[in-house]
């Protein structure tokens, strides 16, 4: 959550944490494989910070990151995890705070005036398509634009931003930070269209007929389901059917159909999902809120036999949201078994037990109840459970693209889809993932669509497909 502080109280603390980097002999931080997937040059830029050089300390971050401001609010900081200050006595202060240094560097940039739009010096000529305005293709349309491409991003909502505009409440990111950010990219010369779901509003030929080169960066908002008995009542929701119409609400679309407002809330889901249901719910004026998660409440410290440094460990640190701290109860080891609905058909309660969550023989979940049933109230109940892959759409379908058994698009080491000049990043050929791989992604097929293009390219290229966080191999 941002946290509003005097700005200089704020620079003299982390100033005080950027020099605390300067104790470390080997830099883990900015290692794709466990640390950062952008490469952040994290070290450089903190040392500028504790010089007091923060127009180049600006210029270090995003010579890497194009959107610092939205990392620095919503990734969960692996870098942090995989900071050699972790792993000593904690009472020489543990990890540097890089998250909060990087907000930092960030917010000074745009006070100061120091991020302008960077328009290409010569035109190629050339034409893009991304389809998607999530950090991926965000990321892909920016690089693309700077390498002199005309670019125009599709989306299918009435304002750009995905999951970011729609998904993301606005107590975790101020959606001006968002516009002041596509101010920019306006300014280089990108183009947005809203309100075009491509495939359905505008054909695939005619986009193919406009564009030498399409990036497909369309996200993972295919929801999972739970449909144990009493799922059709009233009353229970996917979580994004709460998200969307909450933050629509916020940019003056109206009053939230599905407002939490003296209701009984119980949120089936642990993750990042589940807590911004749970600070949406408290800001709409919740009778209670619950959350629920089948998964052992995390350790507190590290097991460096499950989770050794650096990877990411699962630490009960890494599980809470500072939406946690609002109130609020959580229960672990416990999953729904049905709804209860009244006369109406409205749900009015939930039974939940206690359970056991095994493997079984080729490594799927089983979740086992151990406990007997107990009711709780519910008049709203939100599913938080995660996201299946890509949705099924016209445009996928027109394209002759397949998804794979992980729900996502495949792709060649170029990047490239089945189809020719159709390019994947992000989301939607990983899975739900984080915002420091979406970009990181978007960033790499740019490279991918300028080599196809152009036959070469000056553009970074941070990852190839297919790579994964330490932790997940």
């Amino acid at each position: 959550m941002y946290e509003r502080q005097d700005p200089l109280q704020r620079a003299a603390e982390v100033s005080d944490q950027a020099r605390r980097c300067m104790d470390c002999g080997i830099p883990f931080c900015h290692s794709g494989s466990a640390g950062c997937p952008l490469g952040n040059l994290i070290p450089e830029w903190n040392d500028l910070v504790r010089r007091g050089r923060w127009d180049a300390a600006s210029d270090r971050l995003h010579a890497t990151n194009n959107f610092p401001e939205f990392t620095g609010r919503l990734c969960p900081a692996p870098c942090e995890s995989a900071c050699v200050l972790s792993i000593s006595d904690e009472t020489t202060g543990g990890a540097v705070t890089i998250k909060r240094i990087e907000n930092t560097i960030a917010d000074h940039a745009w006070q100061l005036g120091i991020v302008e739009p960077q328009p290409a010096a010569i035109a190629t000529g050339r034409s893009v398509a991304v389809v998607g305005s999530g950090p991926a293709g965000l990321a892909a349309a920016q690089q693309l634009t700077r390498a002199g491409h005309h670019v125009t991003v599709y989306e299918r909502d009435n304002r750009i931003g995905g999951l970011m505009r729609y998904g993301i409440p606005e107590y975790k990111l101020e959606k001006s930070t968002l516009n002041q950010r596509l101010a920019q990219m306006r300014a280089e010369g990108t183009r947005f269209v809203t309100d075009c779901e491509v495939g359905v509003d505008l054909s695939v030929d005619a986009l193919r007929a406009q564009h030498d080169a399409v990036v497909l960066a369309v996200g993972a908002l295919r929801a999972r389901d739970n449909e144990v008995e009493g799922r059709h009542l009233e009353g229970v929701h996917l979580a994004m059917e709460h998200l969307v119409p909450a933050n629509r609400e916020c940019e003056g679309d109206g009053r939230s159909p599905l407002s939490a407002e003296g209701r009984h809330v119980v949120i089936i889901g642990g993750g990042d999902t589940g807590a911004d249901c749970l600070g949406t719910a408290h800001r709409q004026g919740a009778t209670s809120v619950t959350q629920l998660d089948y998964n052992p409440e995390p350790p507190e410290q590290r097991d460096q036999a499950s989770s050794p440094w650096p990877t990411w460990p699962m630490v009960l640190s890494t599980r809470l949201s500072p939406a946690h701290a609002e109130g609020g109860a959580r229960r672990y080891e416990v999953a729904v078994q049905r709804f209860i609905g009244d006369e109406g058909g409205h749900v009015r309660a939930m039974e939940i037990a206690e359970v056991r969550v095994e493997r079984d023989g080729e490594g799927r979940r089983v979740i086992t109840a151990v406990g007997d049933p107990i009711e709780i109230p519910c008049d709203l109940a939100l599913l938080a459970i995660g996201f299946e892959g890509v949705e099924h759409m016209r445009l996928l379908d027109d394209l002759g693209l397949r998804l794979n058994g992980r729900g996502a698009l495949p792709c060649g080491s170029d990047w490239q889809t089945d189809a020719p000049g159709v390019f994947v990043c992000g989301d939607a050929h990983r899975g739900a993932s984080l915002i420091v791989w979406a970009i990181a992604e978007g960033r790499s097929a740019a490279h991918a669509v300028d080599v196809f293009l152009m036959g070469e390219s000056d553009l970074p290229a941070p990852v190839r497909p297919g790579a994964l966080p330490l932790a997940a191999v």
